[in-house]
């Protein structure tokens, strides 16, 4: 199939100009002024419109079972939504389990990725793994080893918090490290003093402090500081890179930067959660706020403020979703993907958000809109740096010749209102719903496939493709 995209105002990581784009296949044939083409060419007109490269969303949890509670989007849910909200390729987080419920038990990463791939063969669009270590002994770092030559999954994420449940101690954290190191892949880290924050959750509790804004009074900024700085200090020694997901707080961001400054590889991401809400969301009524329990939870505005910086200054480099979408009320997908878990106990809520549709346009309004970014960062930040980090570049992250012709036409003046109502996930609330934006998706194409038009779906389920992937870590 040809495929003539007319008018483009193209915008990439360094890129800003006015072209016709040709694609042939699922590739970008060619980029220039005045393409002609013949009979049987489908021609599309982005007069008026950004050309941007598709998003890529590097932090995901789809359809991920975790013993207690099951996030609610399935591959073909999460990614259908993913595209409407102009991301093209996801990594998603596969886990060292396999079952459900009482019955999940840590298997082999190898098996762990086998059932993913089961799982993920309903993706709407192209998607990649990084797999999650639930324990790291002599077997798990042979199994990475093989996971980095053979199945393309070059990146590991290891917790510092939930012990007992995910944690891994520093010393397996060190191993999986300089195994990473060796291999040219990355460890990402999710960095809380888990031990610490278990303390302050076990006093609360028998304090009779229940409520879900508990939640963020026990896991301090602090904390999320000090494991930063112990992450960075073990890469360090273990010679490897690292990726901090998820980055919340300013002493976190802290730690970043003065690793940074001293030419440490280390990278991090943080959330549009992070960027535009704040700790005010847990004073809402009642259970209200439990729709707002994730980990980090939100915090106050000075360490938002520090966030912008840390854009600003590329110590921070992505912005991620760590869409982990569970339902607020039990149905109609039951107790199981619902916050209503924790009712009674906010240790009992499951951790995690939805966000995977409003990503890019919630930065556009709020990054280039409102404070000032440039439409280069803009798309580094949700396309080309991931993509590069991550061993996708220049297939994916970027519009140039021979690249994935994944690409998505943004209306920056259309303005909108934030609604779950009309989402594509299987969530039944947004973190921002009622929230007016300018700035939306109006095309997707997913390898030269038009997969959105104009809030028409024209993709199908299991229309992705697997991503093996490179070397990670390197800019």
């Amino acid at each position: 199939m040809t495929t003539l995209i007319k008018n483009a105002h193209v915008v990439t990581a360094v890129d800003n100009y006015t072209a016709d784009i040709l694609i042939e296949g699922n590739c970008i044939h060619t980029i220039s002024s005045e393409i002609p083409v013949g009979e049987g060419v489908e021609v599309l007109d982005a007069n008026g419109l950004l050309t941007l490269p598709g998003g890529v969303d590097v932090h995901t949890h789809l359809d991920w079972d975790f013993g207690v509670a099951r996030t609610v989007d399935t591959f073909g849910s999460g990614t259908k939504a993913a595209a409407f909200g102009g991301t093209t390729t996801v990594v998603d987080f596969c886990n060292q389990t396999i079952g459900e419920g009482d019955s999940l038990k840590v298997v082999s990463p190898l098996v762990g990725l086998e059932e993913w791939h089961g799982r993920a063969e309903s993706a709407c669009v192209d998607v990649g793994a990084h797999m999650i270590l639930r324990e790291v002994n002599d077997q798990t770092l042979v199994d990475m080893k093989t996971l980095i030559s053979d199945e393309g999954v070059t990146s590991f994420k290891l917790f510092m918090a939930y012990p007992g449940v995910l944690m891994i101690e520093d010393g397996g954290l060190f191993k999986a490290m300089r195994v990473a190191g060796e291999q040219e892949a990355m460890i990402c880290v999710h960095a809380e003093n888990g031990p610490v924050i278990q303390v302050l959750v076990e006093e609360a509790l028998a304090a009779g402090r229940t409520s879900p804004k508990y939640h963020m009074m026990t896991r301090p900024p602090l904390m999320e500081g000090e494991a930063t700085h112990r992450a960075i200090c073990l890469s360090e020694l273990a010679e490897a890179p690292l990726y901090i997901v998820h980055l919340s707080s300013r002493e976190a961001l802290t730690a970043v930067t003065e690793a940074r400054d001293r030419d440490i590889r280390v990278h991090a991401e943080t959330c549009p959660h992070y960027l535009f809400l704040t700790d005010e969301e847990y004073d809402r009524p009642e259970f209200e706020a439990a729709k707002y329990v994730m980990t980090p939870p939100l915090r106050t505005h000075e360490h938002q403020t520090a966030l912008w910086r840390g854009l600003k200054t590329n110590d921070l480099q992505v912005v991620s979703t760590d869409h982990c979408p569970f339902c607020f009320n039990e149905q109609p997908y039951g107790m199981k993907h619902s916050k209503q878990q924790g009712a009674e106990d906010f240790s009992l809520i499951p951790n995690g958000a939805p966000g995977i549709e409003t990503r890019l346009p919630l930065l556009y309004d709020g990054g280039v809109r409102k404070h000032g970014m440039s439409l280069n960062r803009f798309v580094e930040l949700t396309s080309t740096t991931p993509a590069k980090l991550f061993g996708l570049f220049p297939r994916k992250g970027t519009i140039a010749v021979g690249s994935d012709a994944d690409i998505v036409l943004f209306d920056p003046d259309e303005k909108w209102t934030i609604r779950a109502s009309e989402h594509h996930s299987r969530v039944d609330y947004s973190l921002f719903e009622g929230r007016s934006v300018t700035g939306r998706v109006k095309k997707v194409l997913l390898r030269g496939q038009v997969i959105v038009d104009n809030g028409q779906w024209l993709g199908r389920e299991g229309a992705g493709e697997f991503l093996k992937r490179g070397e990670c870590g390197k800019l």
